[in-house]
């Protein structure tokens, strides 16, 4: 035999990633972007206690980090008023998504969310044989008695809900969101994606209660913190839950320098608070240009903002590539009928001058080519 024995799972799988990303377009094009605006990084960048600390660390890289996470962990539970044994750390949410699954779904096992949502999810249930069930959004939010409904209906193990949401930047109050936890049907564990949570109005993200043993509430250093080229995420959860990932987590996935940035990031909750406000200010720019340009800026408790460009999906899929031909990375979301709008994330403001003045172009080449 010449070629190597993969699994009859892996035979099935298509080689593909979940997102094309910012470089391969770039190569594709032959130019580099004008306007990074499409990943929902922070272009405000990290504390510069973090670049301070990482500058540090960078000399002691020969090292491995640290396995047991403590100093970062210590931290992370101190922050929230929690003990270490409720805190999990992984190479940002998707890592951790990735080990979640490993923990739970064997091929065959029924997984429930939303049918838009976040296509890392889908792409580690698929990659360990889970059997994806979706729900229709419920207009631009995700529907938690859906998701309830169709996990009661498939015996669900695994049940994905983000809130805030993304890709449509929507959310739902605490008194929600805790409702759905206080109805997860037995044996279901919730992933709970609260990537957004530092940017989302108060009233938006239930109080941190340890207590259920199948919930896990998932946070990350690469939004407001600025961080993602590090890749840091964490999870909360019962200490049985969380100790649970020490089974099958990458125990040197989290290296010396990311570890050290995180820890800086998080004790300077000054400069988060400070880009928090700056990217409330970017919202709000990003809305003012899609409304002069007669679109409809959607309500937004994250770093982006989503756009629906008043069609359907063809249409903004063209206005997207007029964007992207003029230097300006946006994506959009996937699934009909919100494939209609365009995500735009927060940025600078010579970001979005750019952003803005190439929108009214790519709008009317979208409209000839639509019409």
């Amino acid at each position: 035999m010449k070629t190597p024995r993969y699994t009859a799972l892996v035979e099935t799988l298509p080689a593909s990633v979940p997102f094309v990303g910012p470089e391969a377009q770039e190569r594709a094009r032959g130019a580099a972007f004008v306007a990074r605006i499409g990943a929902n990084e922070s272009v405000f960048g990290p504390s510069p206690r973090a670049i301070a600390a990482m500058q540090e660390a960078a000399g002691a890289a020969w090292m491995y980090g640290d396995p047991e996470l403590y100093d970062l962990r210590e931290a992370i539970a101190s922050h929230h008023g929690m003990a270490r044994a409720n805190v999990v750390v992984g190479e940002g949410i998707d890592g951790l998504l990735g080990y979640l699954v490993r923990l739970l779904i064997a091929p065959g096992d029924g997984v429930v969310t939303s049918d838009g949502a976040y296509p890392t999810f889908n792409y580690h249930v698929t990659g360990f044989g889970g059997v994806l069930h979706k729900v229709a959004y419920a207009g631009d939010h995700e529907d938690p008695e859906a998701l309830l409904a169709k996990a009661r209906a498939v015996d669900a193990k695994l049940i994905y809900f983000a809130n805030p949401d993304n890709p449509m930047g929507s959310w739902h109050d605490a008194a929600t969101v805790q409702r759905m936890i206080d109805a997860l049907p037995d044996g279901a564990v919730l992933a709970l994606d609260e990537a957004y949570a530092d940017t989302a109005p108060a009233g938006a993200i239930p109080s941190l209660n340890m207590t259920h043993p199948r919930v896990i509430r998932l946070r990350t250093f690469s939004k407001a913190y600025g961080l993602a080229g590090l890749r840091v995420g964490y999870g909360l959860a019962h200490p049985e839950f969380a100790d649970a990932f020490n089974k099958i987590r990458h125990h040197f996935g989290m290296g010396r320098v990311a570890q050290a940035a995180a820890l800086a990031a998080l004790g300077d909750q000054d400069h988060l608070r400070a880009t928090v406000a700056r990217i409330a200010e970017a919202r709000a720019a990003i809305a003012t240009i899609a409304r002069a340009n007669g679109l409809m800026p959607l309500p937004s408790a994250t770093n982006f903002v989503t756009i629906d460009c008043g069609r359907d999906g063809a249409f903004a899929r063209a206005v997207l590539a007029g964007l992207v031909a003029r230097g300006i990375f946006v994506r959009m979301p996937f699934t009909p009928p919100q494939d209609r709008c365009i995500r735009v994330s927060a940025g600078t403001p010579a970001d979005l001058a750019a952003f803005g003045a190439a929108l009214p172009a790519a709008l009317a080449e979208a409209a000839l080519t639509a019409s």
